[in-house]
Order: structure tokens, then sequence, then C-alpha cells
């Protein structure tokens, strides 16, 4: 604490006194016959769940492993789960309340299905309104209209921020998983502390710099603003699903905002391609 403080840092002995972990209800969708389990929307594990819910409206096996329509369909419905991620998903122990009912339900993935393109990538996707699928008003519809209106500018990435993007996906976060004969699955994606980090003191320990995952302005998500005591948004996403109630497959990866997009390859290539746990992993 002495050498967080020395540094500037905002980080009290109450602080750490008062943390206490919580055990939490996952949320869950089922597709097909297997109900697949995430983190809430703290992570950005819900967005394995719209993205199963989006492509339940299509027929991926018969498009063809790894053909052109089921890739693209694939990507389509992650790139429109993940503009809702971005805007929507925050801490639920905060206000204002995630619209979690709405963003997981099957109709809205329905109805978010429909606007995908058939033919073409869509560079302006947005996040869509979750509200009426929980008998709510959506009060940010002014902000998401506001984004739609404001112009990116597209520009290459230098060789020095490729680079470092690379180094991002490659170091900081790992994977646990394990089963046992008894049927018991754990699923486990520790990170935080990676270099360059801030050390504690003279102990060689990084201190995590999840903090970096907070928006300032409430215009970009305001379910994600930075506020005292309060978790930021994070990319960790461990899974379990059951089929029948039964133990079915523990699967995680690293990788940042990768991971909710490697997860539903591997989970599709096993549900709908036969091929088995070696196979897909390799693929």
């Amino acid at each position: 604490m002495r050498g967080v403080q020395e540094q500037g840092g905002l980080v009290t002995l109450e602080d750490l006194a008062s943390w206490k972990p919580l055990v939490e209800e996952p949320l869950q969708t089922r597709y097909r016959d297997i109900d697949v389990y995430k983190l809430d929307t703290w992570t950005q594990g819900p967005v394995l769940l719209q993205t199963l819910n989006i492509l339940e409206n299509f027929d991926l096996r018969a498009m063809g492993y790894n053909s052109a329509s089921y890739v693209h369909t694939l990507y389509q419905a992650m790139n429109l789960a993940y503009a809702d991620r971005d805007f929507y998903y925050g801490d639920p122990y905060f206000p204002p309340a995630e619209p979690r009912k709405g963003l997981l339900s099957k109709e809205y993935a329905r109805q978010r299905a429909g606007t995908m393109l058939e033919d073409r990538n869509d560079p302006a996707v947005m996040p869509g309104d979750p509200y009426p699928f929980q008998g709510e008003r959506n009060p940010y519809l002014e902000l998401i209209r506001k984004q739609a209106s404001e112009t990116k500018s597209d520009r290459e990435l230098s060789a020095a921020e490729l680079e470092e993007l690379k180094r991002s996906f490659q170091s900081g976060t790992t994977s646990v998983v394990a089963a046992d004969a008894e049927g018991w699955l754990v699923a486990v994606t520790p990170s935080g502390g990676w270099v360059p980090a801030t050390i504690a003191g003279r102990t060689g320990i990084g201190l995590s710099q999840r903090l970096q995952s907070f928006v300032l302005d409430p215009a970009q998500n305001p379910f994600n603003v930075l506020e005292p005591g309060k978790r930021p948004r994070v990319t960790l996403t461990p899974s379990l699903a059951l089929k029948e109630g039964r133990p079915w497959l523990a699967f995680g990866t690293p990788g940042g905002d990768q991971q909710d997009q490697w997860q539903p390859i591997l989970f599709l290539r096993l549900l709908h391609h036969g091929l088995n746990l070696q196979e897909a992993i390799d693929a």
C-alpha cells in the first residue's frame, strides 16, 4: 500500500479491507439443446450468449464448414453482439441497470439477425434497442443516434501500433480449464498486472491495469463510467456448457476482445461439424 501511495495511487487500506469476493448467478442461454453459462455484464461474457442467440436463426450446418456464407454469418452475428457490449455492458451492482433481459431475449436476437446483410459487411453496425424486449423504454436512444451520426475516420495502424496490439494479445492473460471423473468442470481466466505495470513498492508484484477498461464519457457507454468501488468491464470470459443438464464442456482462452470471438468458433465446430475437441482446437 505504501508503494502505491508513494506513486500517487488512490487505493487505501480501507479499500482493501472492504473488498470481498462475490458469488454470482451466471447468465445463461440455450443454443439448440445446449445450455451455455457466462459471467455477468461486468465481463464481456454475455456477448457469446448474444452471438449464439443470433446464430440460432440460421442453418449453419447447411452452409458448410468454413464456407464463405458461414464465416460471413458468424462474423456479422459477432459484430452485432459486440456493438451491444460496447454500449450496454458494465458493473451490474451500480446504476443504471443493464438491460440484461432484453439483451438475452430470443426475440431481440431475431430482430438483430434480420438486420444482417447477406452480401457484404456493414461497417456502420450500431447498438440495438433491447429495452422493448423487457417491457421498457430505452433512455439512451439519443446517445446511440448521436454515435451513429458521428463519422469516424479510418486510418491504417502504424508498425509500432500493430506490434503493441499483437503484444497485448500474447501476454498477461491465461486460461485454466479442468474436469474430473465425477463430472465437475472448472473454467478460470485470470489476468492483470502485465508489463508495463505499476509495481507495488519493492515486492515485484504488478498491480492490475483493468482501470483502463472504464470510459470517462457517458456518451460512449453510460453503464461503464469510472466510479469509486466499481468494477471496470473486462474481457475475461470463461465458459461452461451443459447438455441435458449434464456437464458437456468447459472452455476459455486468453486474447482480450478476441476471447468471445474464438470461443463460439470452437463451440460450433464441436456441435455442428463433427470435430473432436483436439481437432476443434487445432483448427
